[in-house]
């Protein structure tokens, strides 16, 4: 079985969404804002996200990448697309997948960008931490879980663009991770 382990059910997934929404709403009820997912992992969190947001919300994407078809970052990113959104005197939520290195929020300048497109403010949100692979100081304002040392997969993680569809997260098998 390529992943033999179950990190997190679909059910505390959505309940944690849900709480994050909840604070989300909380934080933009009087204003609004524009949420930018980071394609393509971020898809499935930031459907389920934005449907228990009760705020104005417009969405668009960005797509960058690190890993190609690893399991380890290269510490290069590559941006492929931008926003669309003019962003001038709006707030921004940056909605990611996961955070790892840190390299793919802070070498693509994405939140910098933003501001100096006249954003009123930017902001991170991010399924999944994993604050023991950062390699760059990053600040993430809303986190779901905290992920352990181990390359995970499902509900829009990947590996070489296959488990997406899982509906839960799980740990790969052993035998694809790299150190």
């Amino acid at each position: 079985m390529d992943v033999p382990e179950v990190l997190l059910d679909a059910d505390r997934i959505a309940r944690r969404v849900r709480e994050l929404g909840a604070e989300i709403s909380a934080d933009y009820s009087e204003t609004g804002l524009v949420v930018i997912g980071v394609l393509k992992g971020s898809f499935i969190f930031l459907a389920d996200l934005v449907r228990e947001i009760t705020a104005p919300v417009i969405v668009d994407f960005v797509s960058m990448s690190s890993y190609g078809s690893s399991t380890c970052s290269s510490g290069i990113v590559r941006v492929t697309k931008d926003p669309d959104v003019d962003v001038e005197g709006k707030h921004v939520l940056i909605v990611e997948d996961i955070v790892d290195t840190g390299w793919t929020l802070k070498m693509s300048c994405l939140a910098e960008n933003l501001q100096a497109g006249g954003a009123a403010s930017v902001r991170v949100c991010t399924l999944l931490d994993k604050p023991c692979r950062r390699k760059v100081d990053v600040h993430l304002d809303y986190v779901g879980f905290e992920a352990p040392n181990e390359f995970v997969v499902g509900y829009g993680l990947d590996f070489d663009g296959l488990y997406r569809n899982l509906p839960y997260i799980g740990v790969l098998n052993c035998e694809y991770q790299e150190d």
